[in-house]
């Protein structure tokens, strides 16, 4: 039988909507599977419904970190490419699992911290003697008192120069080697003061037997800088030289010379911002002397208007001050001590001068830089009140220490911190000191035991209690003012 053009036409029709019918099924079905397995450890964790954050590769596992609650931190959330079979996407959904729970756990990025030489809050320390055994667990016991029972966050170390660097280029720095990790690992913030030229560097013809600067303050610039390289973000503050108003500190063929110091404070503070302008450099503190002869001494008030004078203003984040209080109460003026008839030392009381005053030694400073029309703030890098109240003596000229009792000690160190944090003007206030009493054995003869926070047999003084009380109250207020 002949078959027509038209039936055959829709013969052949039917067959294509068959096979086209077929094959669309066949491809969507293949589809939903892949889509169904590609997704399913997703779902059944209903990472559909979480907020994640940007994914990060891992390897060929793309992670997301969805947000789950603790009971789902075993199994977190893991999208992949589309697997073939069941059997593949089960395998990956472990790696993932694997890779997610070796990374570390998230937490919230910590505010940035403000470098010492913006911050402008005041804030107590402590000077602490290393280690002379060099044994760390002592070390880490002295700044783990300061940082976790003091509560103290600064620390200060004195660095010697001459210890340093006995020949030209030759530098030891094991000492900084030894206590700067340990500063490191309780938070604790570093003060270095860096003084006293070794003999090779100071000026030909000086007495050498006494302190003083180098002839080319370019080599003491070299040293400094060499410290702040060698200790990056570790060091918090740099007070440049000390007491320079004494002749004893800074022996120099030019004499006493304000402009000279503060010629070698310009070019150290040029040096060290250039590295870390973060680092808080301090003008060398000067001493509290009633002598004013231009040759032994000149006295801190007319030093300061020298060093004033000279530009220090513009070459210092704060102006250095040592302000021990002798036999006196922190709060009085020199000019208003009541008259002490049991008092072995009368000094404050027969021969009245800003120096036997806390108050206004460092008032004095204040009005100072003030009349120059700066607002520069004063760092107290040395305060302190003596007592030989437990010892079996003082040294020589030091009969203000018979004076005070551990009591007053207790009493008016804090005060004294109290009043510096109330002034506003006052960026650190480092008591003097922790512990070099039993590092000298308690000595009658060493001038550092009776101001130590620590008595004879290790025993800590009613200060130490004193201070920790302080700082735990000043960290309360500060954090309630957030």
């Amino acid at each position: 039988m002949t078959i027509s053009p038209q039936a055959r036409t829709r013969k052949r029709l039917r067959g294509f909507i068959l096979v086209w019918t077929f094959v669309t099924l066949v491809m969507g079905f293949a589809t939903f599977i892949a889509i169904y397995f590609a997704y399913r450890p997703a779902v059944a964790l209903g990472a559909s419904e979480s907020v994640a954050l940007p994914p990060q590769d891992v390897g060929e596992v793309v992670l997301v970190q969805p947000s789950i609650t603790p009971a789902d931190t075993a199994t977190p959330t893991a999208t992949t490419e589309a697997s073939s079979t069941p059997e593949e996407a089960n395998e990956e959904e472990s790696q993932a699992t694997l890779v997610a729970q070796s990374l570390p756990e998230s937490t919230p990025t910590p505010e940035p911290t403000i470098p010492p030489a913006e911050y402008t809050e005041f804030e107590a320390g402590i000077q602490v003697q290393y280690s002379l055994d060099f044994n760390p667990e002592n070390q880490d016991g002295f700044y783990r008192s300061v940082a976790e029972d003091l509560g103290l966050p600064w620390v200060k170390q004195q660095v010697r120069w001459e210890d340093f660097e006995r020949e030209q280029d030759q530098v030891d720095y094991a000492v900084l080697d030894f206590v700067m990790p340990s500063a490191e690992k309780f938070g604790l913030k570093m003060a270095l003061s860096i003084v006293t030229a070794p003999d090779w560097a100071r000026q030909p013809g000086v007495n050498t037997d006494r302190e003083g600067p180098p002839a080319d303050y370019e080599e003491y610039v070299e040293f400094v800088t060499g410290i702040v390289n060698r200790y990056p973000g570790q060091i918090g503050a740099i007070e440049v030289w000390n007491e320079q108003n004494l002749d004893r500190e800074w022996t120099s063929t030019n004499g006493l010379s304000a402009s000279d110091y503060v010629e070698l404070l310009r070019q150290t503070y040029t040096a060290v911002k250039a590295i870390d302008p973060g680092i808080l450099i301090i003008s060398g503190a000067l001493s509290q002397t009633g002598i004013d002869d231009g040759v032994m001494a000149i006295d801190d008030y007319r030093y300061l208007e020298q060093m004033i004078s000279a530009g220090v203003l513009d070459v210092a984040d704060c102006i250095g001050s040592h302000t021990n209080g002798f036999n006196v109460a922190p709060s009085y003026t020199y000019n208003e001590i009541p008259n002490d008839p049991t008092a072995r030392f009368r000094g404050p009381y027969d021969n009245p001068h800003h120096s036997w005053s806390f108050r206004s030694t460092i008032e004095g400073y204040r009005n100072r830089i003030v009349a120059a029309n700066y607002d520069t703030p004063i760092c107290v890098t040395e305060f302190g009140w003596p007592v030989g109240e437990d010892l079996e003596g003082v040294p020589e000229g030091f009969d203000f220490a018979l004076d005070n009792t551990l009591e007053e000690q207790a009493q008016w160190i804090p005060e004294a911190l109290s009043m510096m944090d109330e002034y506003g003007w006052v960026r650190l206030g480092i008591i003097w000191n922790f512990n070099y009493a039993p590092q000298a054995g308690w000595s009658p003869d060493n001038d550092n035991v009776p101001y130590s926070l620590i008595g004879p047999n290790f025993s800590f003084r009613p200060a130490y209690d004193a201070v920790r009380s302080w700082q735990s109250a000043y960290n309360q207020r500060m954090q309630g003012s957030e």
